[in-house]
């Protein structure tokens, strides 16, 4: 991506990148739907059922987020490769994976503090807007990489994401 010279589309590492990049906002996002639905679902009276839906569509989400970490942090990741080949957008990217930690410190928090004292009762309308920052924040980090990254490669290769998987 940072050669002088432009290549006629990505090479098998970025489809690799851009592959496993779905994979993991696949995976995110499906957890996210769990965590919605979840919250979604009738509390009083049956604060115990409701309470360990939550907990189990929000340690799901807490896994698929820590993975979608892991994974934009390795050497090889569509970030890696942004930050290493333009440096113009590099304070970008490491502020993506700043993000991305906040995000499952968060998530790791309102885990341990929702599940602290079942019988302690919930402010389920708390519960209920605290996640769904989470879910917000999120679709933000989703959306701000998406950005940075269709911006990262359309100036390096002149050419749209959508177009090179469609020439496929």
């Amino acid at each position: 991506m940072g050669d002088t010279e432009e290549p006629a589309g990505f090479s098998f590492e970025q489809r690799a990148g851009f592959e496993a990049r779905q994979i993991d906002q696949d995976r995110t996002l499906e957890a996210m739907h769990r965590l919605e639905k979840a919250l979604s679902d009738a509390a009083p009276g049956r604060e115990a059922s409701w309470r360990a839906s939550v907990l189990g569509a929000l340690a799901v989400l807490g896994t698929a987020a820590a993975e979608e970490v892991t994974n934009a942090e390795r050497p090889d990741s569509l970030l890696s490769d942004l930050a290493r080949t333009q440096p113009r957008l590099r304070n970008r990217a490491r502020a993506l994976r700043l993000h991305y930690h906040k995000l499952c410190e968060t998530i790791d928090s309102l885990r341990r503090e929702i599940g602290e004292d079942p019988a302690a009762g919930a402010d389920f309308a708390d519960v209920r807007q605290r996640l769904g920052w989470v879910l917000t924040a999120l679709r933000h980090q989703r959306a701000r990489e998406s950005d940075i990254l269709y911006e990262a490669y359309f100036d390096a290769f002149k050419l749209d994401l959508g177009e090179e998987h469609a020439a496929e």
